[in-house]
């Protein structure tokens, strides 16, 4: 009786939790692995701004069509490790856990490969479920897919401003322009924008912004030297 018992016990487990785990997980892994090869068609900020009846700007365009200058200063503003990580800069979170732990204005350690597996998976939140899911789908995008690609999905589904996303769709918005023609100086002052798109400007910077376009219309010029941004072939 109690054998009987222990199987029937063993048999639901396997049926009504581990299965659909594996089936979940088997899920994740095709998904993950789909995105590899097409364009990611929507996030859920896309999604809640075009419900919300905005405008939603984006038009999906390849690496080689942006300017170079842009991922480089996005490694100069975003993200300095990026090729040498495997997903995730522990020396950042580290940081960021201290200043929010001391009570100073809220940081974030977050990579681009983590703002990846947010925007192209997930939603916005700061929920342990949310960052637990992030860490999961960062982990799959660095196992499955090159630096260059995981670049090449950020510059196209990162917020740029209201209802503005993507690379093409920011330079178009800003400066009327394609995404491969930027300069220098712009592709600085639309990273700029990144950290605050809704209140930031990266058509006429101004304060902190402008400063902050500058830094890193400087650090990009280190990327390019130093030979930072080597994983993405530029």
């Amino acid at each position: 009786m109690t054998s009987g018992g222990n199987r029937s016990k063993r048999s639901w487990v396997v049926r009504f939790i581990v299965r659909p785990l594996l089936i979940l997980f088997a899920l994740t892994i095709l998904w993950v692995l789909l995105y590899r090869f097409v364009p990611v068609p929507f996030t859920v900020p896309m999604a809640k701004d075009f419900f919300a009846g905005k405008d939603v700007k984006r038009d999906w365009t390849s690496f080689s069509n942006i300017d170079p200058d842009l991922p480089r200063a996005v490694i100069a503003g975003e993200d300095g490790k990026f090729c040498s990580h495997f997903g995730f800069d522990t020396e950042a979170i580290s940081k960021a856990m201290e200043a929010n732990a001391d009570g100073r204005k809220l940081r974030g350690g977050s990579t681009v490969s983590q703002q990846v597996a947010k925007n192209a998976f997930l939603w916005p939140g700061r929920s342990w479920l949310r960052k637990g899911l992030e860490a999961y789908f960062t982990v799959l995008i660095e196992l499955m897919w090159d630096k260059k690609r995981i670049m090449e999905v950020y510059l196209n589904v990162a917020e740029f401003g209201i209802g503005v996303y993507g690379a093409e769709a920011a330079a178009q918005h800003y400066f009327d322009k394609s995404a491969k023609s930027l300069t220098r100086s712009e592709a600085a002052r639309l990273v700029a924008v990144l950290p605050s798109p809704i209140k930031r400007d990266a058509r006429n910077p101004r304060g902190y912004t402008a400063r902050y376009a500058k830094r890193i219309e400087r650090w990009t010029r280190v990327v390019d030297n130093e030979g930072f941004d080597a994983c993405l072939g530029l």
